[in-house]
């Protein structure tokens, strides 16, 4: 497996230089490649809807590089919490010997959460839904940590055409719209798996949405 840790720093630096900007970057995810800004600037994320050709009223996820973040941004029903503590224990079982290294080996788990706020109105679903991601793969997990906001992730392609899981697949239209298209693991054609995916209601309900 490929050390994810030696992203370039210059690389990093630009793309939250950008993001800071409210421009919108193409930058390599714990799943698929993906187009992001910060989910709290409400005209960014209306122009990744305008890239992509996608009607606004279908909401965006976001990625956070820690938990200790979502009470923030949503409701944490119990259920939740759980999914949580189970996805953080098989993350943790699968690190190395050195105690610092990220690791993507754990499924990532895309958790819908009821009760949205202090994103952009426009990411937030009618239901005032927002699905939300903890990231565990080192390039996007800097990206939020340092840019101290959550980061839309969505698919880096025209709405209805199909998803660039590598670097190649993306179309021109997507890399020409972005302000800046990230370096990193352009040349990576590891398989990554699509998260899971959950909706939780404030009253524990739930449904499965993707296994």
């Amino acid at each position: 497996m490929m050390d994810e840790r030696r992203y370039d720093r210059e690389d990093l630096q630009e793309a939250l230089r950008v993001l800071r900007s409210g421009g919108i970057i193409v930058y390599p995810t714990d799943t698929v490649w993906g187009i992001g800004c910060d989910a709290t600037n409400e005209e960014a994320v209306k122009r990744i809807y305008a890239l992509k050709q996608r009607e606004d009223s279908k909401s965006m996820l976001v990625l956070l590089d820690s938990a200790a973040k979502l009470d923030y941004y949503v409701d944490v029903p119990e259920t939740a919490e759980m999914l949580l503590d189970v996805q953080r224990d098989n993350v943790q079982g699968t690190k190395d010997a050195e105690e610092d290294e990220l690791t993507e080996a754990s499924k990532p788990l895309t958790i819908i959460y009821p009760n949205a706020r202090h994103l952009a109105p426009n990411l937030i679903a009618e239901d005032r839904s927002i699905g939300i991601r903890i990231t565990n793969e080192a390039f996007s997990k800097a990206l939020c940590a340092q840019l101290k906001h959550p980061l839309v992730s969505t698919s880096a392609n025209i709405s209805g055409h199909p998803t660039a899981h590598f670097f190649h697949e993306i179309e021109e239209a997507i890399l020409d719209g972005a302000d800046y298209v990230c370096r990193f693991r352009r040349d990576d054609e590891t398989p990554h798996e699509p998260s899971s995916i959950i909706k939780i209601n404030s009253d524990n309900s739930f449904r499965i949405i993707r296994e």
